[in-house]
């Protein structure tokens, strides 16, 4: 065992050493988990923002001043007056999203005990910008209207108060989402790409025959490719949870990171071991990318990192739950954003663990069944 270790330990080193010599691959982990989190959290938004509106204004009334008044900053741009013509024709170059279209009279049948209608067109290819933005502007309205009204608009009032409690993200900020969900991301794409690099340029370099000369056995080779790759994600992906997540965008991170830590080690070998896999099935690096991309893609859209878990079809949930994504997904999110402990956690855990270990024992096999092909 001690020799086995040592041999491991050795030829971990070795990819260490081709790693740095690597310019490519570490300006894209350097890029992928310092700019690229912080352009998904600057860039990426969940919610209203910077909505462009206009308003067809046929009232000229002070009521219908007020509510563009009363779009503003950061939820919309400033609202600009335009004509019914060119408020279609700037929807249908999508330079406008949202439309608020004031009829004639609109202040005057409000003060006479009408109900006239205010209509807002909306371009619904920005869905969420477009179902989000529809309900601010309802609100902002309502209010408006409220306060410009000499008596209530609507009925009597309801025999409760709504008290809404946000909890975890209380100001909803999108950064505090999609920073976290982008460092799973970069795990999941780099873990499958360093490894399964790392065995195709050998391959292709002709270096592994010289590794087959070595008393080295396949298993060690195979495990010390993953170890190590798997390694310099796992540092990378925590310098960046801590340094630019929580310190940079000043994210909370409610939990454990001991526990997390873990965890993100776990998936990481599980994700790895997938990559070997994956290099052991394409002959060359073309095929490999070709291989790797839907492989990833379809673990990513069915993760629960961009859509939740709970609104997929029950059968598509059941098949995606023995997924290392998608429990790496809802473990990541129950201990960093709800303090989740090991008891909440564990079942997420055992998963990741033993998809590793398939995944492990899978590469194992062939990838000694590729060396004795290049044998």
């Amino acid at each position: 065992m001690r020799r086995w270790g040592i041999t491991v330990w050795l030829l971990c080193r070795k990819e260490a050493l081709s790693l740095r010599r690597d310019g490519v691959l570490l300006g894209l982990i350097v890029f992928a988990f310092t700019a690229a989190i912080l352009i998904v959290a600057y860039g990426v938004k969940a919610e209203v923002s910077h909505a462009t509106i206009a308003f067809i204004d046929e009232d000229g009334s002070t009521l219908s001043r007020q509510l563009r008044e009363g779009v503003q900053e950061p939820y919309f741009q400033a609202p600009v007056l335009v004509d019914r013509r060119t408020a279609r024709e700037r929807l249908d170059r999508g330079t406008l999203i949202f439309v608020v279209d004031v009829p004639p009279r609109f202040e005057a049948d409000l003060l006479a005990g009408r109900t006239p209608s205010l209509d807002i067109q909306v371009d619904a290819t920005a869905m969420t910008q477009a179902g989000l933005g529809v309900v601010y502007l309802q609100d902002i309205f309502l209010h408006r209207i409220a306060d410009a009204m000499p008596r209530p608009v609507a009925g009597p009032a309801p025999p409760f108060h709504l008290v809404p409690r946000i909890r975890f993200n209380p100001n909803s900020e999108s950064a505090w989402f999609t920073s976290v969900m982008q460092i799973v991301t970069d795990v999941t794409v780099l873990s499958i790409i360093l490894v399964g690099a790392a065995v195709i340029r050998e391959r292709e370099h002709g270096t592994i025959e010289h590794l087959l000369v070595l008393p080295v056995s396949a298993g060690e080779i195979a495990v010390a490719k993953i170890i190590a790759n798997a390694l310099v994600i796992f540092v990378a992906a925590l310098l960046s949870l801590l340094l630019v997540v929580h310190v940079w965008l000043g994210v909370p991170l409610a939990g454990s990171l001991g526990l997390f830590a873990v965890c993100l080690f776990a998936y990481v070998i599980a994700v790895s071991a997938l990559g070997m896999m994956l290099a052991t099935i394409a002959p060359a690096m073309p095929q490999f990318g070709l291989l790797a991309v839907p492989v990833y893609a379809v673990a990513y859209l069915l993760s629960g990192a961009a859509t939740p878990v709970a609104n997929m079809p029950t059968l598509l949930q059941k098949t995606i739950s023995v997924l290392p994504t998608t429990q790496f997904v809802s473990l990541t999110q129950s201990i960093l954003y709800r303090g989740a402990g090991l008891e909440t956690v564990w079942l997420p855990l055992l998963v990741i663990l033993i998809s590793a270990a398939l995944f492990l024992l899978v590469a194992l096999v062939r990838f000694r069944s590729m060396l004795a092909r290049q044998g």
